[in-house]
């Protein structure tokens, strides 16, 4: 006879950190819970969408976010076809996630945000300052892939590609490797915070400005720009998390 699956429930997790979090923020806050239970072995498969769905009482698209954002961090892997599974490195993974809660919580989104925005800004100035053909020609076409694809569902990863670009040039791999980090911890908000093509054109000719800046050698107005974008980019962001 086979084994049940094991059931996740919202009521095993600890309600401070869950409070203010989206549908998908909370699958996932209850996914880790289960999962640093005895439950679940290194390797084994996860319940499906639907089963989790109907589990947890919310749409399959918050569970397929929270699995997504989880895969993102590591701690699941999924295979298409086959399913979600727990990776072997979830227990290193695990304390590190857990202790930082910020992708679980909204009510923590400022402080990340805040580490975004000084982030972000160090990147643009550094990025400035040792500006190459290739790093303006990389940008420029993460710029034109926003502009094709303005009122498109496909503008946030182009808008993304501008940022990892960004980075980029900056030369500094440990500041790419933070920002990274954040904007995975950021995933299971980022993908609903430009919701229509007016937001998208604002967010493109934010960029641009930037780029125009970078492009001059003028590194105080780009991070003067960079600035005035990340108030933007995180008001949207707010309002996606605790929407």
């Amino acid at each position: 006879m086979s084994t049940p699956e094991p059931r996740i429930a919202l009521e095993t997790t600890e309600p401070a950190m869950i409070r203010g979090a989206s549908f998908a923020a909370q699958t996932a806050q209850a996914l880790l819970t289960r999962l640093t239970s005895a439950d679940f072995a290194v390797g084994e498969r996860l319940p499906s969408e639907r089963t989790l769905a109907q589990e947890l009482g919310v749409g399959r698209s918050a569970v397929r976010e929270a699995l997504a954002a989880l895969e993102i961090l590591g701690i699941v892997e999924i295979r298409p076809g086959s399913g979600t599974y727990l990776r072997d490195t979830t227990s290193e993974l695990l304390p590190r996630t857990l202790q930082w809660g910020i992708l679980l919580n909204a009510d923590r989104i400022d402080e990340l945000l805040s580490v975004r925005r000084a982030l972000e800004i160090h990147a643009v100035r550094l990025a400035t300052d040792r500006f190459s053909p290739d790093h303006e020609r990389a940008l420029r076409q993460a710029l034109e892939a926003q502009e094709r694809t303005l009122g498109e569902e496909a503008f946030v990863e182009a808008d993304l590609r501008f940022h990892v670009a960004l980075a980029d040039a900056a030369e500094n791999a440990t500041l790419m490797e933070l920002l990274g980090t954040i904007r995975a911890l950021l995933r299971i908000w980022m993908e609903h915070h430009i919701q229509d093509r007016e937001q998208m054109r604002t967010a493109f000719l934010e960029h641009r400005q930037i780029l125009e800046a970078m492009a001059r050698g003028d590194a105080d107005t780009a991070v003067a720009r960079m600035n005035r974008h990340m108030d933007t980019a995180d008001a949207r962001l707010r309002a996606a998390a605790r929407g």
